[in-house]
């Protein structure tokens, strides 16, 4: 969700300063470009060379790069460079520095140049939180555009408790997301979304299956986290690795994934069916390895849980059901007739006579057919990531 933003991580010297390596991490795996810039005193708490490794970039903590070659760190080019300057730990002296233009040190030079936002995470303890005069440069930062993280209330370092414990990292790399997607449409909504294929054995050793990448209803999960909505992903079995910010529900057979999205959907509000579920299982499950024996071998099939007609006889007046068909002839005439049948509130239709559409591919295109209107939404071949932001568009315009 992070993908080409680049951030400069601030860091100052407090005990808290270690947490800032976490967050450097869970930035990164967002796929963030993070560059990270420390003061002097935070070279004290910990070493520069743990935030270099998990950066893939030198830090930088002074003006002079090399006084024998005469080399400088150009805090104006590297402040100019990011989309987003992130202090945390901020302690009290860097907060009244900032609020009041000090500027002697290669940290302070980069957040008084900078030209993007500003975000800052307090951490110190209970009684300098609350002094007067930072919480008047506190108040001075915010009218000057700074947004504040406000710290948490907690064991401190001196053993105290209360205000001052820096926000967890997983607090600030919501409050960066929510930064970088200001449009929380969906929250307080609880969504579902299901992925990828599924696998019915046949013996312990075979199964049937599809070729879904899940990599679809990824996209539609990341989409509808970044407006806001409360994510869980049910996926199956598939190769491709899912966001480390999504809450993710792991299964394999149609009935696995059909208890999980029942169950979710129960307390939801939102259901997107992207999973390409397999419609029929072994009726019989060998308990070993059938062998080869003559030319034939007949199996005798079963149906599956049919997830999105449980789900569309279950939906409450607040809820909204979104499906998926693929479709290879008549592909019009049988969306329309799976969006009423399944009582869902969109269908999206996909067809693997698109060329550039196939299993596993980057690329989608599809048309979208609303059970409250008689427009449909086409969208061209383009990326999933787009495919999604388009459909939870369409999602939200739902409760409008």
């Amino acid at each position: 969700m992070l993908k080409g933003k680049k951030i400069i991580l601030a860091v100052t010297g407090s005990i808290s300063a270690y947490k800032a390596l976490f967050l450097l991490r869970l930035l990164v795996k967002e796929g963030a470009e993070v560059r990270v810039v420390m003061s002097k005193g935070a070279i004290e708490f910990i070493q520069p060379l743990s935030f270099a490794t998990l950066s893939k970039h030198a830090v930088v903590t002074d003006f002079t790069a090399s006084k024998e070659e005469g080399t400088w760190n150009n805090h104006v080019d590297l402040a100019l460079w990011a989309d987003l300057i992130i202090l945390a730990p901020a302690t009290a002296n860097t907060l009244s520095k900032l609020a009041h233009g000090t500027c002697d040190s290669l940290l302070l030079a980069v957040l008084m140049s900078a030209r993007c936002s500003i975000m800052v995470a307090p951490a110190m303890d209970h009684d300098m939180m609350l002094h007067g005069g930072t919480q008047d440069n506190l108040t001075l930062l915010r009218k000057q555009g700074v947004h504040i993280v406000s710290p948490n209330h907690g064991e401190l370092a001196s053993g105290l408790i209360g205000e001052g414990r820096l926000a967890e990292p997983e607090e600030l790399l919501n409050e960066t997301l929510v930064f970088f997607h200001p449009h929380q449409d969906l929250k307080g909504k609880k969504a579902l979304v299901n992925a990828g294929p599924t696998h019915e054995p046949i013996d312990p050793v075979r199964f049937i299956g599809n070729h879904s990448s899940g990599k679809m209803g990824m996209a539609i999960a990341e989409a509808l986290k970044a407006r806001g909505a409360e994510v869980t992903l049910v996926l199956g079995p598939t190769v491709v690795t899912p966001p480390p910010h999504l809450n993710v529900i792991r299964v394999n057979t149609a009935r696995e994934m059909y208890e999980a999205c029942t169950a979710i959907f129960a307390t939801g509000d939102i259901a997107v069916l992207t999973a390409a579920v397999a419609d029929f299982r072994a009726a019989h499950q060998a308990t070993d390895k059938i062998k080869k024996d003559g030319n034939t071998l007949t199996l005798h099939l079963e149906t599956t849980e049919d997830i999105a007609a449980a789900l569309g006889a279950s939906k409450q007046n607040h809820q909204r059901l979104v499906c998926f068909a693929l479709e290879t002839v008549n592909e019009e005439q049988n969306a329309k007739a799976k969006l009423k049948r399944k009582n869902a509130d969109l269908l999206v239709l996909n067809s693997l006579r698109t060329p550039g559409v196939n299993f596993g591919a980057d690329n989608n295109e599809v048309t979208i057919f609303s059970a409250h209107s008689e427009n449909t939404v086409h969208v061209p071949l383009s990326k999933k990531e787009k495919v999604a932001e388009i459909l939870v568009n369409e999602i939200i315009e739902l409760w409008k």
